[in-house]
């Protein structure tokens, strides 16, 4: 596999009123253009930490990160987050929304024309064409994550990160995501990283899933490789061997290798 993003040995460590505080530590992972990789562990671990890194939102203490054979030093569009809060300004509509940061990468070198071109592909890439004029007050929380999808694809980033897009969704709501997810990114080839704590969300949409020690000073302890055949199918899955025993090894993983005290007990 041709490296796409790599982190090398790379750490994280605040200054805070107790002392320095290790947040992760020796992390290295290396993400193949294309692919999708879900950062997994329990609360705490640094999931969070480490795509803030890629994202460039965060620093490194130590070590190198680098995206396309060049150092990450800093935010840039080549790189878009979604966020579990889908972070819309409230008085712009869905298409507003999208606009604003096609705008903002797209502004200097193409058209008007061509803006609104970008900011209507868009939304229709997620299914949201009919409500390009709704404000984020007059649509579901699920129709709101998909404008905050729409807004970072629109942006062509090289690296889609996501930190758990889908936790604060119902369950059916998350589901259906999950799904049009997939299908999305089938059709982009995006490379993606995503953050989440649901071990069904992670087996589904991965090609691997890097699994967190718990913090403080964390790291990738394993990668798995999730060898289920694409498209995938939830209700297929449900009865699909090799799912279970992927989902097994992750539990495993989370609930006995890595179990909290308080679990343990």
């Amino acid at each position: 596999m041709h490296s796409y993003v790599q982190i090398e040995n790379a750490a994280v460590a605040f200054d805070t009123r107790k002392g320095r505080f290790t947040a992760l530590t020796g992390v290295n992972l290396d993400i193949g253009r294309g692919e999708f990789v879900a950062l997994i562990g329990h609360s705490g671990c640094g999931k969070s930490t480490l795509l803030n890194l890629v994202a460039g939102l965060v620093g490194a203490s130590e070590g190198v990160l680098l995206l396309a054979n060049k150092e990450i030093r800093g935010p840039g569009p080549d790189r878009s987050v979604v966020f579990q809060n889908h972070s819309l300004l409230p008085w712009l509509t869905a298409f507003g929304n999208v606009h604003l940061a096609v705008e903002k990468v797209f502004g200097g070198s193409e058209s008007k024309a061509q803006l609104k071109a970008r900011t209507t592909a868009a939304l229709e890439l997620v299914g949201l064409g009919h409500a390009a004029t709704r404000l984020p007050g007059e649509i579901s929380g699920g129709m709101k994550q998909r404008v905050g999808i729409a807004r970072a694809l629109a942006m062509e980033p090289k690296v889609l990160l996501m930190d758990e897009p889908f936790g604060a969704l119902d369950a059916l709501t998350r589901a259906h995501l999950q799904d049009e997810l997939m299908k999305i990114v089938a059709v982009t080839k995006s490379t993606v990283i995503m953050v989440t704590h649901d071990v069904d969300e992670a087996v589904l949409l991965s090609d691997r899933i890097a699994m967190m020690t718990n913090g403080p000073a964390a790291t990738i302890d394993e990668v798995l490789c999730v060898d289920l055949p694409r498209p995938r199918d939830r209700l297929q899955l449900a009865h699909d061997p090799r799912y279970h025993a992927l989902r097994s090894r992750v539990l495993e993983f989370l609930y006995s290798r890595q179990a909290r005290p308080s679990e343990a007990a």
